[in-house]
């Protein structure tokens, strides 16, 4: 354990609290790879959900000792510092306004959570697979906390949206089994050792069953109690979540007419790019001619295999020009999603040790045809360069930075900055040279401005620029958001409309993206204006990977200094 004495700095402040949470929250624990942690689930309850913000509380008031103390001053105990009490301050915010009361979404939920964690959860010896055994008789259980906590937010009349609500209960119809495909459960203990098959079986059916109630009680008592709320959050909701996402208070204004900027730089590049495949159509004519006549990939087996030959060629190429990778950094895994989740591809860190690596997902959506040009630069995105290097080398260095600020200090805004900053940098090294690779590229580019505005936009309602070609003066509603990021994302209907739910349900999530990518390319050219011609980008990156987490209020000035 941590040193928890009053002579304890920052780092190690923070080490203990990682210590609590995981005692509080096994699922942490698997995503860190922590073997005890397999057997056993969160509290989902209003209770378990005080007993993490007592644990918060209790961390903040030692940092207050802490930071006093000598040495607390170097910069490794100051950057500590500053991202625990930034973090812990968002999430206590989330907690004392009883968000999660409400946490209802079709990507993010204690839901998601409990079905997501038992693909990480190692099953390689039948000792492995008692602790699953174990973990799964713990489900009905955390379902039913879960149950209490939503059930005493109608109570007190702190409501999910309904849109996101209706996704849900499909989700657990699918996760079910009563959705067209296996029960997720059944399908997990499928190839466990005959000896304990029977009875993995039994907790298998509880927990299935446990997720059947759950959409009963969901379709036939929340859903109804909730019909006519709504589905946005307003400006104050919206700058506590947006606080929480992005490790700062965004002037979310600016924020909106950053996109719109985005926007049009876009569209005009897509417009050139788009003439190089069909001349005279538009962007999203030219993506739907790639749909039927691009370079594509036929299986699902054969696109996984794919996915990782593009994640192995990009470390290859990419190491020791610019990038310096460990060793253990260069494995990443490409995976196929379980069914039933969201649309959008994700990514999951390596354990602490590194011996389960990182692993990219992709949903199929029961597809089996898959274009190229809507998959390369998301795979740089969530593999390599993107989600993969950073997070894995946050792992590697966790030694000499502190575990929380490499694991569960992480800010969001930091990584999909990140990532999509490592978009734009194979763009710029030459990696997306056809135009098909480079239209997808802009594409999921104007995705992600679409993001900052319809997501800003719809829970703020505001008003539709005048110069827009959409709608203009206008205020935003769900209805308008959904029809204009489908005019302009080369993405299938369903995609869209869970993009959309997902940012109903996560409001601030999705802006990080942009605005995270706009923090590190400005630290990238103040480093750069301050070395001049001694700039080296390949050390840049590396000092960049090597500090762990910052919020955007830190990130910008972290980086403009190395």
């Amino acid at each position: 354990m941590s040193d928890t004495s009053s002579s304890a700095l920052p780092r190690q402040i923070a080490d203990a609290y990682v210590d609590a949470l995981i005692e509080l929250d096994p699922i942490t624990g698997t995503y860190l790879g922590v073997p005890e942690s397999s057997r056993r689930l969160p509290d989902l309850s209003p209770a378990g959900q005080d007993a993490s913000a007592d644990l918060i509380r209790a961390t903040l008031l030692k940092l207050d000792d802490a930071e006093r103390l000598p040495g607390a001053d170097s910069d490794e105990e100051r950057r500590c510092a500053r991202l625990l009490r930034e973090r812990l301050t968002a999430e206590l915010a989330v907690h004392e306004a009883e968000e999660g009361l409400r946490t209802v979404s079709n990507l993010h939920s204690p839901a998601h959570s409990l079905v997501q964690v038992f693909t990480l959860t190692p099953t390689a010896t039948e000792e492995d697979w008692a602790a699953v055994l174990e973990r799964l008789g713990a489900v009905p259980a955390a379902v039913e906390g879960y149950r209490a906590s939503l059930g005493l937010g109608l109570e007190r009349k702190l409501y999910a949206g309904p849109r996101a609500t209706a996704t849900f209960i499909g989700q657990l119809t699918e996760w079910s089994g009563e959705g067209g495909s296996a029960a997720f459960f059944a399908d997990l203990v499928a190839p466990a050792p005959e000896a304990l098959r029977p009875r993995l079986t039994e907790a298998a059916r509880l927990a299935t069953e446990s997720l059947a109630a759950l959409r009963d009680w969901v379709r036939d008592v929340y859903a109804p109690a909730i019909e006519g709320a709504p589905d946005t959050v307003g400006r104050e909701r919206y700058a506590r979540w947006s606080r929480y996402y992005n490790g700062t208070d965004l002037d979310l204004d600016e924020a909106y007419a950053y996109g719109w900027s985005e926007y049009h730089r876009l569209l005009a590049e897509m417009k050139a790019e788009a003439a190089k495949i069909l001349p005279g159509a538009s962007p999203w004519e030219a993506l739907a001619h790639l749909d039927v006549h691009g370079k594509h990939i036929e299986g699902v087996d054969e696109v996984r295999e794919w996915l990782q030959g593009l994640m192995d060629e990009a470390i290859e190429k990419l190491d020791g020009t610019h990038f310096d990778l460990a060793e253990r950094v260069r494995k990443v895994e490409s995976h196929i999603a379980p069914p039933g989740g969201a649309a959008a591809p994700y990514y999951t860190g390596p354990s602490e040790d590194f011996s389960r690596p990182g692993r990219t997902w992709l949903p199929t959506m029961g597809e089996t045809r898959f274009p190229v040009y809507d998959l390369v630069s998301t795979w740089y995105h969530e593999g390599v360069p993107g989600h993969h290097l950073q997070i894995a080398q946050w792992t590697h260095v966790a030694d000499s930075l502190s575990r929380y600020q490499a694991s569960v200090g992480m800010v969001s805004a930091n990584a999909e900055g990140w990532a999509l900053y490592a978009e734009r940098l194979m763009d710029e090294l030459g990696f997306l040279s056809d135009a098909e690779r480079r239209l997808g590229y802009l594409d999921a580019q104007m995705m992600r401005a679409c993001r900052v505005i319809v997501d800003i936009g719809m829970h703020l309602e505001l008003e539709i620029p005048a110069d827009s070609p959409f709608h203009p003066g206008e205020r935003w509603t769900p209805a308008l958001a959904q029809e204009f990021f489908g005019n302009h994302s080369g993405r299938p209907a369903d995609f869209v409309e869970s993009e959309l739910t997902r940012y109903l349900s996560m409001p601030g999530q999705a802006i990080g993206y942009k605005l995270g990518e706009r923090a590190w390319l400005l630290g990238r050219e103040n480093a750069r204006a301050a070395h001049g011609e001694a700039f080296d980008l390949k050390a840049w990156h590396m000092a960049a990977l090597s500090q762990g987490s910052l919020g955007l209020d830190d990130l910008v000035d972290e980086l403009s200094r190395l």
